[in-house]
């Protein structure tokens, strides 16, 4: 970590005995990283504050753990693994990211089940009412440890793959492409390892879930239009603003992890996905950089969106204000947006060809 003031908050997040104290320096961290926006190259600003997120969620764990313990509820009754999934998995979590988690455990067998299922899911629903706490907004689609349909041993985690694979439709590969995302934050490896090994199966070839990860991939279009010219908000209170989220961003992760995932690389960051795809001799050196410079400008605009903290959370429309859009900007953006919508062609027309 290169910015001291991030790795003095360290132990000291490791140190904090309750979720006040992990709230205060979470707002002291934001006041100073908002400071270095421009400052620092955006990899490391990203690195840094991941990184301190991880130290946040990993504490409220851990305080979780040791909440039920004084209730009288005892210690996880089997090993279990704390699942990141959406930008918290890919290391891309914005100031001001929602929560996207999951959670697995190993098979307690005969007649524990229901009582260790019941632990879980109390465990759960104390982390992330913790994380609101923090600031961390629970996620819109559900996808939450404390919903049992992410939240299971490791034999049903591999039935329920298993049930989506046999059935691909547009939702559930979604979902499938939700797991492709899934990063260890806190627990056993060997758990998470052991899904990710089943997740990474033949069946991803399969032409129907191919099909429709493609749908999926293309749902996002780019906001550049026919003539190179911007696409911005028309009407309602973002009107004349930049959609970063999901006009640049998203669908450059949803190419880059398709192609990821056809190659079978289990890096999750978009950065590293990229980078793994060269190495596999999948993209030439000169399209790996301008996907990556694309990806960086993509990540740095996402710093500028407009943050909105309502009722006590962080909070972000993932869009930025026509105010803000120098015509610099404006011209680099639209560089990088021919860049992501050359790449979503490629992708199209490359994964159909092996259809």
């Amino acid at each position: 970590m290169s910015d001291p003031v991030c790795a003095q908050l360290l132990p000291l997040i490791a140190a904090a005995d309750d979720a006040a104290s992990l709230r205060g320096l979470r707002d002291q961290f934001h006041e100073h990283l908002r400071t270095q926006l421009l400052r620092q190259p955006v990899e490391q600003l990203y690195t840094d504050l991941n990184e301190v997120h991880n130290a946040l969620i990993r504490r409220a764990i851990a305080l979780s753990e040791s909440m039920l313990a004084r209730s009288g509820l005892g210690t996880p009754p089997v090993p279990y693994a704390y699942l990141l999934f959406g930008s918290g998995g890919r290391e891309e979590q914005t100031l001001s990211s929602d929560q996207d988690s999951g959670l697995v455990y190993a098979d307690p067998g005969g007649e524990a089940k229901e009582q260790v299922a019941a632990y879980f899911q109390t465990l759960t629903e104390t982390i992330v009412d913790m994380l609101q706490q923090l600031g961390y907004p629970p996620c819109e689609g559900n996808v939450l440890s404390s919903n049992p349909e992410w939240r299971m041993s490791l034999p049903a985690w591999k039935a329920k793959l298993n049930g989506w694979f046999a059935e691909p439709d547009w939702e559930r590969v979604r979902y499938l492409l939700i797991v492709a995302d899934c990063r260890l934050i806190y627990g056993e490896g060997r758990l998470f390892q052991a899904l990710k090994d089943h997740f990474f199966s033949d069946m991803l070839k399969n032409p129907v879930i191919v099909r429709h990860m493609v749908n999926n991939t293309m749902r996002h279009k780019i906001l550049i239009g026919v003539f190179g010219q911007l696409l911005k908000e028309q009407y309602g209170e973002d009107a004349g603003s930049v959609d970063i989220k999901y006009g640049a961003y998203i669908p450059m992760v949803n190419a880059i992890r398709l192609m990821a995932v056809q190659e079978e690389l289990r890096e999750t960051s978009t950065l590293s996905r990229i980078r793994g795809l060269l190495l596999k001799g999948k993209l030439s050196a000169s399209d790996a950089s301008s996907y990556a410079r694309a990806f960086r400008l993509f990540l740095q605009l996402r710093l500028m969106a407009t943050e909105r903290d309502e009722g006590n959370l962080y909070g972000n429309n993932g869009k930025i204000h026509g105010s803000k859009l120098t015509k610099d900007i404006v011209e680099e953006l639209k560089d990088g947006l021919r860049i992501g919508k050359r790449l979503q062609r490629r992708v199209e027309k490359e994964t159909h060809g092996r259809l």
